[in-house]
Parts: structure tokens; C-alpha cells; sequence
């Protein structure tokens, strides 16, 4: 019987779509997957690492919004994109 891949869910954080990806790899290097869940597989991958990159360039955004001032103190920007 052929396992689905699991749908990426909309409020992911970073950590597990991190591990998925790695339970992703490893079950794309095992030579008994069908072709139907690899494609599965990989599909679901390809959503994961899009979301955890988008979600890697938000925080990128917020700690570029962290400015320090002349005498030291930092003030934080939020940058909402």
C-alpha cells in the first residue's frame, strides 16, 4: 500500500518543517519507495523548504531592522513584508 506524503500545514514553524525534511531525505534515499511517493515525497519537500526559506527571510528582515545607536543601546524595527 502506497504512505502519502503529509500536506505541508499553513502555520508551521521552522523546526518542524526542518525535521520533515529530514525525515523527507531519508525516506527518498531508501531504494523500496515507488515512484508515486517519491513524487509525493518531493513535492511535499519542495513546499516545506519554500515555506522555511520564506519564513528564514522574515526573520533576516526583523534582525536587519535591529539598528544601533550611537551610544550603544539597539532599537528594533519590525520590518512586515
Amino acid at each position: 500500500m502506497m504512505a502519502k506524503a503529509k500536506p505541508a500545514p499553513a502555520e508551521t514553524s521552522l523546526a518542524d518543517d526542518l525535521r520533515r525534511l529530514e525525515e523527507i531525505v531519508r525516506k527518498l534515499e531508501q531504494e523500496e519507495a515507488d515512484l508515486d511517493e517519491a513524487l509525493a515525497l518531493f513535492e511535499e519537500g519542495v513546499t516545506r523548504l519554500r515555506h522555511a526559506r520564506d519564513r528564514l527571510a522574515q526573520a533576516e528582515a526583523v534582525v536587519e531592522g535591529v539598528i544601533e545607536r550611537a551610544d550603544g543601546t539597539l532599537r528594533a524595527d519590525r520590518i512586515d513584508g
